[in-house]
């Protein structure tokens, strides 16, 4: 025990919360291309570091093509360059293959014409 009357072992928690925190490895799933890619302790200690809140999202070749792609589009505009932008996604509804005018939102659920149009029925023309 110690002179103020507390034992050494109650500010033992105290030390230990003010190290840094301990990283291991991490799984995560490309939100591009659906594949697995590791976090490593380094990469987590960097975000920690950086005081970055969020994991990442994309594995390091979809981060690239995704930067590529940004570069792209702010190059054409600076240019006053319309751009046609065509994404093949696969619908979530039925699953089918289909291109999209624009970059899709992460986590936002993309259709192709029919399920999109079935989903808004309020859409398709008046029936004579």
């Amino acid at each position: 025990m110690s002179d103020n009357g507390f034992s050494d072992s109650f500010s033992a928690p105290l030390q230990a919360s003010a190290e840094e925190p301990q990283f291991t490895d991490q799984t995560i799933n490309c939100m591009d291309c659906h594949s697995d890619f590791v976090w490593t302790v380094g990469e987590q200690q960097f975000f920690h570091d950086k005081n970055l809140q969020n994991p990442p999202k994309r594995c390091k070749p979809c981060k690239q093509a995704k930067n590529e792609r940004i570069a792209a589009i702010n190059a054409a505009h600076e240019l006053g360059v319309k751009q046609r932008i065509e994404v093949l996604v696969a619908c979530a509804k039925c699953g089918c293959n289909t291109t999209v005018p624009f970059y899709p939102s992460q986590g936002r659920p993309v259709y192709c014409r029919s399920c999109y149009l079935e989903l808004n029925p309020s859409l398709l023309p008046p029936h004579e």
